[in-house]
């Protein structure tokens, strides 16, 4: 490894398994410092002890902003900056517009948007007085593309990739050096995918998933991790504003 991000502090939300915790394992091979957060307390204690040295773990609700505030400033006090932010943590699903509740749709709308404008919100100042940084959202092809099914998630996902644009204009013109871009993430094999896999069965949940990608397969985390880190290095140092598909082609259909 290069050390792409070496004395860089990054927090990752949603980092007690799937993209959060293939970012955070990147991330420390790069040579940043890491604090990982979930609601899932037990599972990120595991997580931290699996990555070791350089990470450290934090409870935490995306949905509280009271909780914003202590993660933000408990990273700053224990690393002393905070330079990168990778917006992990969400929720799926699956009904169409009708049949969705109206607590359904709060509850999505909590975790999957106003946790990525919380986390804006409240890091920015912290990375800007770092010396500034990247943000990098993580929403997903059904923020660009819908589904007939997917009515919740379709406009939280979109607000995302929405709001990140407004987010890197805003820092564009506050010139706090901090960088904001959205990735948009198909079919990838995580956690996410289990109710899928108990429905039908690992290999023809993964199968009927595949023959929708022109890649023909279901992404890994490790692919969706390497672009976060891409996005969060000096190499995309004049990226700002963008969303970038991680989906085997399904937007070029």
């Amino acid at each position: 490894m290069s050390g792409r991000i070496a004395g860089r502090t990054a927090l990752i939300t949603g980092g007690a398994s799937g993209l959060g915790l293939a970012t955070a394992r990147l991330f420390l091979a790069e040579g940043a410092a890491v604090v990982i957060t979930d609601i899932n307390g037990d599972a990120g204690e595991r997580a931290a002890a699996e990555l070791g040295a350089g990470c450290r773990f934090m409870p935490h609700d995306v949905t509280d902003e009271t909780a914003w505030q202590r993660v933000v400033a408990d990273t700053v006090a224990a690393t002393g900056a905070l330079h990168l932010l990778v917006q992990s943590a969400g929720i799926g699903l699956s009904k169409n517009v009708t049949e969705i509740t109206l607590e359904e749709w709060r509850r999505v709308h909590a975790v999957d948007l106003d946790g990525v404008f919380l986390g804006c919100k409240h890091a920015i100042p912290a990375m800007a007085a770092s010396g500034g940084g990247a943000i990098v959202n993580i929403s997903s092809i059904a923020g660009i593309i819908a589904g007939h099914n997917m009515a919740a998630y379709n406009s939280a996902k979109a607000g995302v990739r929405h709001l990140s644009k407004s987010v890197a204009l805003y820092c564009a013109r506050a010139g706090n050096g901090i960088r904001c871009n959205s990735v948009h993430p198909t079919f990838i094999d995580t956690p996410i995918l289990d109710k899928y896999k108990q429905r039908f069965g690992t290999d023809e949940a993964l199968a009927k998933l595949a023959r929708q990608v022109p890649l023909g397969r279901v992404g890994r985390a490790e692919e969706v991790a390497g672009p976060i880190l891409f996005l969060c290095s000096d190499e995309a140092s004049y990226i700002t504003g963008a969303e970038l598909a991680i989906d085997g082609g399904i937007s070029a259909m």
